[in-house]
């Protein structure tokens, strides 16, 4: 189901790379959520330290923005059009992915989705 999930996020991120508009890196997401443009967060689970990433799901939380973990910062580089991998991207704007979006954030009632932090 998580992996299932997971393959959702990764999908939405290279259907908004073509047709909608993206921010990558951590600082970039956190501006977008502090300004509230961010429709969508999703973020890497392997990115060391993880203080790098940590504090988006709460802030994404307070926000009212979908947030996801993903496991590979090269998968969601990969996703979003980079040649290395990122901590974590936002959809600014949709794109072709709006439909998607909605089903990933809002199908399980879940507002910030998949928000486990493993220490």
């Amino acid at each position: 189901m998580a992996d299932d999930q997971t393959e959702k996020i990764y999908e939405i991120v290279e259907i908004v790379k073509t047709s909608g508009k993206l921010k990558k890196g951590t600082n970039e997401v956190t501006k977008a959520i502090e300004k509230g443009i961010a429709k969508l967060v999703a973020y890497a689970a392997d990115v060391n330290p993880k203080e790098v990433v940590m504090h988006l799901a709460p802030l994404s939380k307070d926000k009212g923005v979908p947030c996801f973990e993903v496991p590979s910062k090269t998968e969601l580089g990969t996703a979003a059009g980079l040649p290395v991998g990122t901590s974590a991207v936002a959809v600014i704007q949709e794109g072709d992915a709006k439909k998607q979006i909605q089903d990933v954030s809002g199908k399980d009632g879940k507002e910030t989705g998949k928000e486990t932090r493993k220490e």
